[in-house]
């Protein structure tokens, strides 16, 4: 059968695949390690559980009403917003979505006309350049020029034309593990100061950020200009171990988020009813578990970088923010007979049975991203394994 020419420019998933590929082998008895998982390896709190299981027991598992987000999410999200990100949004500027891959598809569709260039830092979440092109843009990318990955505004003031629709900016990074702080993003700002352009905020590590860049500031603080031209862009997913609960939310411009909305209405009709109640609890309710979360993956995150450190032929830098490093291999390419991170992945899942994810799917073929979010001793072991193989400085 044919399929739309839409559709066949999309590639799967990266990340899902190496998960894939990783559960395979374990079926077949290989005690494989894995550092692609994009999710917390906790358990959503109790708490959250309770409220969607009382929201069920009440009778709310038909439709949501209105579909855009039942009124105490969106006011539960408000709250978010002006505790932990200093913005004031009203009800009728947020929208709640299947998790934020919806959230950020469903502004693309609403923003993007044939040809219009998005300005995508690299390196860029995979779904990034899927989702742009499938709505018609075109991407433009910018690739750091230091070891810390983080673009200077001149670098971003620089790649726009008068095609320039959009700019992301992810802060903190997936996969970069890097997060901007306060007076960067305020540079960066004043960089586009007059220019005719959105920005995407992606957000959805805000909570998880680490050392002397543990302050998130987000990007629509920066000036009264940039709030009523910024979409923020959140989920409980990472922050409330909440992954399969497919819970996202934006918030900007009323306008723009009622014609996100109008396309979801006639998509996905919105995000589950009973879920959203577990929503409301994980943003109102007992944050504690943030709190644990938090030290655990800083703790981790430093560690998974001094050990990646002592390999021979890997650079990396500590993170400073979400849970990923993201080392660069390179120099191991020539000693293990391959020509990018690709081939580093397979060497490593062939003959470490460590599964990686290569950076080629997030724009860098010269780096990969692990995730820890797993314990400690998986750190341990699977580096020790790719130690094996790649020996020690």
């Amino acid at each position: 059968m044919r399929l739309s020419e839409r559709a066949m420019a999309i590639t799967p998933s990266a990340t899902l695949a190496v998960a894939a590929k990783a559960a395979e082998l374990k079926r077949q008895g290989v005690n494989v390690i894995g550092f692609g998982a994009g999710e917390p390896d906790f358990r959503t709190p109790a708490n959250i559980v309770t409220a969607a299981k009382a929201a069920l027991d009440a009778g709310h598992f038909g439709y949501a009403k209105p579909s855009s987000g039942i009124p105490s999410a969106k006011e539960a999200i408000c709250e978010k917003f002006r505790r932990e990100n200093g913005l004031t949004y009203a009800p009728n500027q947020v929208l709640v979505t299947l998790g934020g891959k919806e959230a950020l598809a469903l502004a693309f569709a609403s923003l993007l006309n044939p040809g219009d260039e998005v300005l995508l830092p690299v390196p860029y979440w995979v779904s990034f350049p899927e989702q742009i092109q499938f709505f018609g843009g075109k991407v433009v990318p910018i690739f750091p020029k230091g070891d810390d990955l983080r673009l200077t505004p001149e670098q971003i003031a620089a790649a726009v034309t008068d095609r320039t629709r959009i700019f992301v900016f992810n802060s903190p990074s997936n996969p970069g593990g890097f997060a901007y702080n306060a007076d960067e993003t305020k540079a960066i700002a004043e960089a586009l100061a007059g220019r005719d352009l959105i920005v995407f905020s992606d957000e959805m590590y805000d909570q998880l950020r680490y050392g002397d860049r543990r302050e998130h500031y987000s990007f629509a603080r920066t000036s009264e200009a940039w709030y009523e031209r910024t979409i923020t862009f959140n989920a409980t997913s990472k922050t409330h171990a909440m992954t399969g609960w497919r819970l996202g939310y934006a918030a900007g411009p009323a306008n723009v988020i009622k014609a996100m909305a109008n396309v979801q209405s006639h998509t996905t009709s919105g995000a589950v009813h009973f879920a959203q109640y577990g929503l409301v609890e994980a943003l109102t309710g007992d944050q504690s578990h943030v709190a644990e979360m938090h030290a655990a993956f800083e703790k981790r995150g430093a560690h998974m970088a001094r050990r990646l450190n002592e390999l021979k032929g890997v650079r990396c830098i500590e993170p400073s923010g979400a849970f990923y490093c993201f080392p660069d291999v390179r120099e191991s390419f020539a000693s293990l007979g391959v020509a990018n991170a690709a081939g580093f992945c397979e060497v490593m899942l062939e003959k470490a049975h460590v599964a990686l994810v290569a950076g080629d799917a997030f724009g860098m073929d010269t780096h990969i991203r692990m995730s820890f979010a797993t314990g400690m001793d998986q750190i341990d072991t699977g580096i020790d394994r790719m130690a094996e193989v790649l020996g020690r400085k």
